[in-house]
């Protein structure tokens, strides 16, 4: 198989996670630039006319659009039983959805560490697990969580979002070790400092902002687009002798 037959991902049917904005987004995109077709869910996502679908089919692959919730558990398993039946077989998982809030550790308040691990780590498992066993029954597959800086680092005032990040780690190697040799793939990628709605209180601080940059051997912020190699890489046959790895996309962030 030559190497671009390796990175083509024609005839495959990609589910992501939090493709509404930003990275998620760019992912989707990413995907169906490489032949996928895209389903999509996100929380508030339109049923039809986002501007990730208008994306997706500007580039002639199918888009399918859902709403779900993940802090919510039955919502979650409503669609899962929907999507699995709608597309019977789905071969790629990015697991890109998630949240954050903010408070410092001894005001961090019991619905903000319940939230924040329920979508950014429970609900995670719960669809690797569900779409994961048809892929593991079929002998192929690929699953891709969105990691983070702070699955290595534990940040400030978001000690739930630390705990889920780190969790998500931990899940990427345990998923891998059982599912490596029925022929499912499951790595994750860790974002550095990016351009998105979920960064933009650090970027409009300037002393903050400053600090970051100073840091980065790159020298800038990510942008979501960086995203769509890295995310094609893992999705594709290119891939298929990576498990359990969590590669990092920081611009040099942690090697400094």
């Amino acid at each position: 198989m030559s190497i671009i037959e390796q990175f083509a991902l024609n005839g495959k049917t990609a589910l992501v996670t939090g493709c509404k904005r930003g990275i998620g987004r760019a992912m989707a995109v990413g995907l169906a630039e490489a032949g996928a077709d895209i389903i999509g869910v996100s929380a508030t996502l339109e049923k039809s006319g986002s501007a990730v679908e208008a994306d997706v089919t500007a580039l002639g692959r199918n888009f399918a659009a859902y709403a779900c919730d993940f802090s919510d558990r039955q919502a979650l398993y409503a669609f899962i039983q929907q999507v699995t039946t709608d597309f019977p077989t789905i071969d790629i998982l990015v697991n890109n959805a998630g949240t954050i809030l903010r408070k410092p550790a001894a005001e961090h308040p019991d619905e903000y560490w319940d939230k924040v691990i329920e979508v950014n780590l429970n609900a995670q498992f719960v669809l690797s697990r569900e779409i994961g066993k048809g892929m593991v029954a079929r002998g192929r597959g690929k699953i891709i969580f969105t990691a983070s800086l702070l699955t290595f680092q534990g940040g400030i005032t978001v000690p739930g979002y630390a705990a889920s990040k780190g969790g998500i780690g931990q899940l990427t190697k345990a998923l891998a070790n059982e599912w490596a040799g029925k022929g499912v793939q499951v790595n994750a990628i860790a974002p550095g400092y990016i351009r998105t709605d979920n960064t933009q209180a650090l970027q409009d601080d300037p002393v903050r902002s400053k600090a970051i940059l100073e840091r980065i051997p790159a020298g800038r912020w990510g942008e979501p687009d960086d995203f769509k190699g890295p995310v094609v890489f893992l999705a594709s046959a290119a891939s298929n002798y990576v498990n359990g790895e969590i590669l990092t996309v920081d611009g040099g962030w942690m090697g400094r």
